[in-house]
């Protein structure tokens, strides 16, 4: 099923954000072109990936009546797009990216679990 394959591409780039968090090599200059240009560059296909991960997520849900509510979803991208920007410019302290970060990871698993429980 498609959405098993988007949120696991997710879980992985949500890990692969985690470590980048984790190094803490933050922009010497938070308004360095060639760096926005970096970040821009390696987060535009999660960006993509999320917008439709979001989009079929939330049309399961409709279809389905299945236990993750919708707003939960949009939370969840939202939460992962915070997650983005702070991993590249660590600018948020380590106790509030990891409350995004298993608030992502909780619904991602939530999402799954339910989707298993379909079949």
């Amino acid at each position: 099923m498609q959405i098993v394959n988007y949120t696991n591409q997710l879980k992985i780039e949500l890990d692969r954000l985690k470590e980048l968090f984790n190094q803490g090599n933050p922009p010497t200059d938070r308004r360095d072109k060639d760096f926005f240009e970096m970040v821009k560059n390696n987060t535009d296909p999660i960006y993509e990936l999320l917008a439709k991960w979001e989009e079929l997520a939330l049309s399961i849900i409709k279809e389905s009546k299945i236990s993750v509510h919708p707003n939960q979803i949009v939370s969840t991208r939202e939460n992962m797009e915070l997650l983005l920007m702070h991993s590249y410019y660590i600018d948020v302290r380590r106790r509030r990216y990891m409350e995004l970060y298993k608030s992502v990871l909780y619904v991602f698993d939530q999402l799954l679990r339910a989707v298993e429980d379909m079949n």
